[in-house]
């Protein structure tokens, strides 16, 4: 599994992060060299591993200057013309915090209307996530902005598994479909989904009936403890043992499945 690149994403506030978060703790615990990176423009994945807000590394999308100098744009550079492959991959090792035993980056996403891909930022974006996902050794997680748009962009080509995390609710499965359509037209095989805040098991055969071309993996129930470890920025990593345990199992589930698309999974 070492070098298997993995994506988080799926409808907002469904718990993404939360499981991007205990998924990483799971693999550094099993001797990974894990590289967690937060994408999203909440980016909320250090407070999940229970790092303090004055601890939390700067998402890299606010450096301008750095972006700038790499891109080789101005401080205005709407109309001008930039690098569109600047040079990243220096980057991680002068920006991540190792934490729990594993390495965290903060990228942040592009937040301002229209921005898009075609803009300084979003080449940077593109750039680094392109050099983690296929120039890194580690373990890679990234937990991605809520929605499409990161879908839409290709900016997780080469992943060798997309996870969704969905609720018991219509538009989160919808957004779920939506993800893993667009991950197979983007050549990424392996597609799963996590049924999270499940109350009731009628729910999780509800989700199951609606979800089209990804394999459920795993169900969460609604959990007290992690939502009180979430609120005191407490890490959400053993807040609820059974959540743990069973995220654990969807791990091994994960594991299995990427095997039959990937040749970085060692066959036994």
């Amino acid at each position: 599994m070492q070098g298997v690149k993995i994506a988080i994403g799926g409808k907002g506030g469904v718990g993404k992060t939360t499981v991007c978060a205990i998924w990483a703790q799971l693999f550094a615990e099993s001797g990974f060299d894990v590289l967690a990176i937060d994408a999203d423009p909440n980016t909320t994945l250090a407070s999940a591993f229970g790092i303090a807000p004055q601890q939390c590394p700067e998402p890299l999308i606010k450096m301008k200057q750095l972006i700038a100098e790499r891109t080789g744009a101005g401080k205005e550079a709407v109309g001008a013309y930039f690098r569109l492959n600047p040079k990243v991959s220096d980057l991680p090792e002068k920006y991540w915090l190792e934490t729990n035993g594993l390495k965290l980056l903060v990228l942040g996403a592009i937040t301002q209307a229209g921005a898009g891909c075609a803009c300084p930022e979003g080449a940077f974006l593109k750039a680094l996530l392109t050099h983690t996902i296929l120039q890194r050794q580690e373990l890679v997680l990234v937990d991605l902005a809520a929605g499409v748009e990161f879908m839409g962009r290709a900016s997780v080509q080469g992943i060798d598994a997309f996870v969704a995390v969905v609720e018991p609710g219509s538009r989160s499965i919808e957004t779920a479909n939506n993800i893993a359509k667009m991950a197979k037209e983007l050549g990424i095989g392996c597609v799963g989904t996590i049924a999270n805040r499940v109350t009731e098991p009628a729910q999780v055969e509800l989700i199951e009936s609606q979800l089209k071309d990804t394999v459920l993996l795993g169900t969460l129930r609604y959990s007290r403890s992690l939502q009180e470890a979430d609120l005191r920025r407490e890490p959400v990593f053993g807040a609820d043992a059974e959540v743990t345990e069973h995220l654990k199992q969807a791990k091994n589930q994960l594991i299995e499945l990427i095997s039959r698309f990937s040749s970085k999974v060692t066959k036994q």
